[in-house]
């Protein structure tokens, strides 16, 4: 060492081991604190993945109602376009039209039906990750 050198007369410094001991346990518990937030960060992950494909297949599940709820009605109108063309009288007009009205809205009442289970099938579907999620999360203590 030189003389001109500042540190070359310092002691050295000797940590007490409580302190070095409470050091590495405030270390050991932030490993710890990390381990748990990375493990929820996983499954927070995993959740919105899974809700994300639940409601994408859900969203297909109903256009694919809506579309075959549409063909039906498009089906039962040109149905009854052609049967109203046949008709040989204005009272054998209006008991078509009145058994078609009655017809459609008990139609329109079931597809309504449908429509309102399959969204909340759906709904029900893709809320589910997220309570499982949510479950494994307050189980764990995370």
């Amino acid at each position: 060492m030189s003389a001109n050198d500042p540190f070359s007369n310092v002691t050295p410094f000797h940590v007490p081991e409580q302190v070095r001991a409470m050091a590495e346990q405030g270390v050991s518990q932030a490993r710890e604190g990390y381990q748990k937030l990375k493990e929820a960060a996983e499954t927070s992950n995993g959740a919105l993945g899974a809700v994300y494909a639940s409601a994408t297949k859900g969203a297909g599940d109903f256009t694919a109602k809506v579309i075959d709820i549409a063909k039906t009605n498009t089906e039962s109108a040109f149905d009854f376009a052609q049967n109203l063309l046949g008709v040989k009288s204005l009272p054998e007009a209006f008991e078509l039209v009145n058994a078609h009205a009655r017809k459609q809205f008990e139609v329109l009442t079931a597809q309504s039906h449908d429509l309102a289970a399959l969204t909340q099938k759906v709904a029900t579907d893709t809320v589910e990750p997220i309570k499982t999620g949510a479950a494994k999360a307050f189980k764990t203590g995370v």
